[in-house]
């Protein structure tokens, strides 16, 4: 990591050390919101965007221009490494990713071949020309968990109740673990991939884990989730690992081997730090829909996020889940130079 990057506010508040005041990105920043982003997206499918360098590298720093946030957030798709191995899916607008072939028993799983760098060259190409054009500011590099992945092949799509995924984990344990292993290896090299091409910080993004039990995620899911963390031990990069309703997680998502835990909006941060324990930095967690509420409200609430987040070995702001399409760019702005202003010590 240049060095530059290595005393970036963000990499020091997830390695928990001093900071002169809180860093702030925000998931799904690169997007959704913007103005400019629909433009350029304009007629463009999802999947083509990831697979196009230019877009890739505009989008990015969409954000990073317009807020002035402390990070980048690599703008892809967690179903981007599979696609680039073969898996018959697609991106549906208003539905999200939809596979051709569901993955439902052991024949089906031959499809899952390992990452190899050639396939995604249009993610080297994308993180080389960022990581030039950032110069200070790290790059996160992005992909999604093996439970979600698994629960998007298994379904065929998007479900409330991950009814066939669950049936699979609890019924057919053996046929489950190796669909992790498989899911669990592709992630680690499409991780591997961002870091070796220049990215600085790396999010795994496991949005539905949240739909398992502590339990079951100690059986079914943290084997595979900490193979991940432990694949890229040797990068010297800060992991991160998010999902969705992981309030009952926290404490086994911070076991899973990740420097900083990302925490929902539905848990306060003094609160998510006793339950993640000690040597962990945390990330969140302002709830997206307040910023539809007007500005004292924003206010009111991302000052409370941060006298929490003190409680915590190390802070980095951020939303409790991605920012709202309908979200006014201005109010993230706002929200940028308050989160500095205020935190600055």
């Amino acid at each position: 990591m240049k060095p530059q990057l290595a005393d970036s506010v963000f990499i020091r508040a997830c390695w928990r050390e001093p900071v002169p005041y809180t860093p702030v990105w925000y998931m799904r920043q690169a997007g959704r919101s913007l103005p400019e982003y629909r433009r350029v997206r304009a007629g463009v499918e999802m999947l083509t965007a990831c697979a196009t360098p230019d877009l890739v590298v505009e989008i990015t720093m969409q954000p990073v221009r317009r807020y002035g946030t402390d990070a980048a957030i690599f703008f892809s798709d967690i179903v981007v490494p599979l696609k680039a191995i073969g898996v018959d899916l697609d991106i549906k607008p208003g539905v999200g990713p939809v596979v051709g072939a569901p993955i439902r028993d052991k024949a089906g799983m031959e499809i899952l071949r390992p990452l190899e760098p050639d396939d995604v060259p249009y993610v080297t190409e994308a993180v080389g020309a960022l990581t030039e054009e950032l110069g200070g500011i790290p790059l996160i590099g992005f992909a999604g968990g093996p439970f979600t992945l698994a629960s998007y092949l298994i379904e065929g799509g998007p479900s409330k109740n991950h009814d066939r995924t669950k049936a699979m984990m609890y019924g057919e344990p053996e046929l489950w673990h190796e669909l992790m292993e498989r899911l669990g290896a592709i992630t680690l090299a499409f991780l591997r991939v961002q870091v070796a091409a220049g990215a600085s910080a790396v999010q795994l993004f496991d949005s539905w884990v949240g739909a398992v039990a502590p339990q079951d995620y100690r059986t079914y899911v943290l084997p595979h989730t900490s193979r991940i963390f432990a694949g890229l031990a040797d990068l010297g990069v800060p992991r991160i690992h998010f999902g969705v309703g992981t309030g009952e997680l926290l404490g086994l998502m911070g076991e899973a081997g990740a420097d900083v835990v990302g925490v929902d909006w539905r848990v306060p941060l003094d609160e998510a730090a006793l339950r993640v324990g000690a040597g962990k930095a945390l990330q969140g967690n302002l709830d997206p829909a307040i910023l539809l509420a007007p500005w004292e409200v924003v206010e009111r609430r991302a000052r409370e996020v941060l006298e929490r987040g003190r409680v915590a070995e190390g802070h980095v702001f951020n939303l409790g889940h991605g920012v709202l399409p309908s979200t006014d760019p201005d109010q993230l702005a706002r929200l940028t130079d308050f989160v500095h202003e205020s935190s600055a010590r």
